[in-house]
């Protein structure tokens, strides 16, 4: 919950299910939000990003401010196929993700995401 992977631009999509139960949390229409808190990028629909580099919802002291509906790609995190099924990419993640226990093996991180 450091919000290291809450940095950068794009990359956050969201699914139809995701876009109405985050407007629901945030008590506004799924247009008001979309307008408000997204962009649409390659035919999808992402969160847009604050002026510091960071998610919109993310807020350095509270962390996620949409935890408990957050969508499915930030729960998934660091278990996302591109670090799951490439241990290159693993590597990197483990050396910049503090969530990441530096001592896991490759394996037994697939193992983790597996169970």
């Amino acid at each position: 919950m450091c919000g290291e992977c809450c940095y950068g631009e794009g990359g956050i999509f969201l699914e139809p299910g995701e876009i109405e139960g985050i407007a629901r949390f945030l008590e506004m229409t799924r247009d008001e939000y979309i307008s408000g808190f997204c962009e649409k990028r390659h035919g999808r629909v992402e969160l847009k990003t604050g002026p510091d580099g960071f998610c919109i919802f993310f807020d350095p002291k509270k962390s996620c401010l949409i935890h408990p509906v957050k969508p499915g790609r930030c729960s998934l995190w660091p278990f996302c196929p591109a670090i799951v099924n490439d241990k290159e990419n693993w590597e990197l993640a483990k050396d910049a993700c503090p969530g990441i226990n530096p001592d896991c093996s490759f394996d037994e991180f697939v193992r983790q995401f597996k169970e």
